[in-house]
């Protein structure tokens, strides 16, 4: 592990790939990628039916590629192929199933967190985490007279509301600390302890289950949901119910818009974050590379020229 690297990664779909080999083709070798599943293209590899057409124009986006990536029409398997192909064939580091929580800026450097309590040091950031990072959905049904009230995150919180957290990440935990001084917080996870989230999340937990700011509701899942009079009613596994005002769910999957936020990115009224024309955010020597970009979405290709453009900056800036 490099002491300070030039360049971090984050995301290992199409754009943050293409960042990273075009970073090694101009002469950047301090360059590492995170990547929190266990391979690259996560997008490609879980919401891709097989043999899936896969175009370069992408629902007729004409794109003409500027980088040292060729990508051609294919099929999942054959673009993942190539991906694989292109990330043996370059050697940079990659850690896979390496979730970064938060980026902070420095002086001169960012330090870059993981959820597995590590961190890492670099001068400049590309971020490319893609739309797939919807959070994931319980499996029973919510009724639709309640579903303002059964959120995703906590940006629809109102002070005061009775409210429970449901997850066990640190995402989970941040939530229901934060949302503990302004409102009364039930934290629901199905194990009875928490061994995905980072000492400092452990800690402000403990702190606010022995103060009494937040109940704990361990080791028990949720059957289902009820409206009850215009509240959300909870019915546990255990046979207890219990009524809140709002519900939050951070069972994995932690939404691009949440993750952007803690990094200090500013967004426009869609969840775009605001970038130049050099696709440098808000947040001087963090870059926005691939679909998250676009409100609706963009394209591999158009990811790939992404990569190349913004390496082609950074790399002006290193001299």
């Amino acid at each position: 592990m490099k002491e300070i690297y030039d360049i971090a990664i984050v995301g290992g779909g199409p754009g943050g790939i293409a960042s990273a080999v075009e970073s090694m083709v101009l002469g950047i070798k301090d360059v590492i990628l995170f990547e929190k599943g266990e391979g690259h293209s996560t997008t490609i590899r879980k919401f891709y039916k097989d043999k899936k057409r896969v175009d370069k124009d992408y629902k007729g986006q004409k794109v003409e590629l500027n980088g040292n990536i060729y990508f051609c029409d294919g099929t999942k398997e054959s673009t993942l192929d190539l991906f694989d192909k292109i990330i043996q064939e370059n050697g940079f580091e990659v850690q896979f199933q390496t979730e970064v929580e938060s980026i902070k800026k420095e002086k001169d450097y960012f330090l870059i967190y993981t959820a597995k309590n590590t961190q890492f040091k670099a001068k400049f950031v590309v971020i490319s985490i893609g739309k797939m990072g919807q959070p994931n959905k319980p499996s029973y049904a919510i009724p639709n007279s309640i579903k303002n009230l059964v959120n995703f995150n906590a940006n629809s919180c109102v002070d005061g509301e009775n409210i429970l957290v449901v997850g066990g990440g640190n995402s989970a935990v941040e939530y229901a600390c934060v949302l503990s001084e302004t409102n009364p917080v039930t934290l629901n996870y199905r194990r009875k302890e928490f061994a995905r989230i980072n000492e400092t999340n452990q800690e402000n937990l403990d702190l606010c289950f022995t103060n009494g700011k937040i109940q704990p509701k361990l080791g028990v899942d949720i059957e289902s949901l009820e409206d009850q009079e215009g509240k959300v009613k909870v019915n546990f596994t255990d046979g207890t119910s219990a009524i809140y005002e709002r519900v939050i769910y951070a069972i994995g999957g932690i939404a691009p818009v949440d993750f952007l936020r803690k990094c200090g990115v500013e967004l426009d009224a869609d969840g775009v974050p605001l970038t130049d024309d050099k696709h440098q955010s808000s947040v001087e020597g963090v870059y926005i590379a691939g679909d998250i970009l676009y409100k609706n979405g963009g394209s591999i290709a158009a990811a790939l020229n992404h990569g190349f453009d913004i390496v082609q900056e950074i790399k002006k800036q290193l001299n």
